[in-house]
């Protein structure tokens, strides 16, 4: 009797603290919602209270920061980012986990070195990198430096790492190419990890604002965080009007990480037997 008494403790207690930390994330969102709905004479009043809503505030925020461009702007940078940091990824990926060749452990740790340099220390050269070529204010400027990542190539690569090398020996012996290994067997048997890698990178990309600043000057190539910046611009006496973009901006973030939480977590645990 009595361990079952515990044991129901230890379950309330445990309850309790998933229910304060669902307070804790959910309630600055539930604040950002309200203040979004409400009008601007009315986002001081009862902030904490859903009251005198209306939609007049979204529509006015995506028509004063051009929101709509800018959505489809980094939707479709991101997209491209995301789409060739995955095949680069697994095949960089491959050749480290089953290819043979002179200095490859040199070389992937010359690949994970660069995860130690920050974004920060090499924006001045990338931007003039992209000025010589006159790619400012342009999707190649917003998309071709971030078509590789280091921390795909590691990830994949230790599960890879997990594959048994008789099924890569077996795979050969029947004939099966090294691209045919990699697309039918590799590639499916790492579907969480790669999963895991796309919404990885595609959040990654979508949150994007240092490089977007730096790189363009026309509105044309607004992605959604330099959109927010513009409408914090042009709104700076209507704070509800940021509130309100900020909510349509984060909108697909919510909606593809529910989408994708399953492969998320299934992708963060997949790699976790092998090093």
């Amino acid at each position: 009797m009595a361990i079952d008494q515990v044991y129901g403790a230890r379950k309330v207690g445990r309850y309790l603290l998933l229910t304060f930390m669902a307070f804790v994330v959910i309630f600055p969102i539930y604040m950002m919602v309200v203040g979004a709905l409400k009008p601007g004479n009315k986002v001081l009043v009862n902030p904490l209270l859903p009251t005198d809503f209306t939609t007049g505030t979204l529509t006015e925020a995506w028509r004063t920061g051009h929101l709509g461009r800018a959505l489809w702007n980094s939707a479709y940078v991101s997209v491209l980012i995301t789409l060739a940091q995955v095949v680069t990824s697994i095949l960089a990926a491959y050749a480290f986990a089953f290819l043979r060749f002179p200095g490859k452990t040199f070389v992937f740790v010359a690949f994970l070195a660069t995860l130690l340099v920050p974004l920060e220390a090499t924006l001045t050269v990338n931007r003039r990198t992209m000025q010589s070529l006159s790619w400012i204010n342009s999707y190649k400027a917003l998309t071709i430096p971030f078509l590789a990542t280091a921390f795909g190539i590691f990830m994949i690569r230790q599960v890879f790492l997990t594959i048994p090398k008789e099924m890569h020996e077996a795979a050969s012996m029947d004939g099966l190419g090294r691209l045919g290994f990699l697309w039918q067997v590799a590639v499916p048997l790492s579907r969480p990890t790669i999963g895991a890698l796309t919404l990885f990178s595609f959040l990654t990309s979508w949150n994007q604002y240092l490089w977007p600043t730096l790189v363009t000057t026309n509105q044309k190539f607004n992605t959604v965080q330099t959109g927010l910046k513009t409408l914090k611009l042009a709104a700076i006496d209507k704070p509800n009007l940021v509130i309100a973009g900020t909510v349509i901006v984060a909108l697909p973030i919510f909606v593809v990480l529910i989408a994708f939480q399953r492969q998320l977590i299934r992708g963060l645990t997949a790699g976790a037997v092998k090093g």
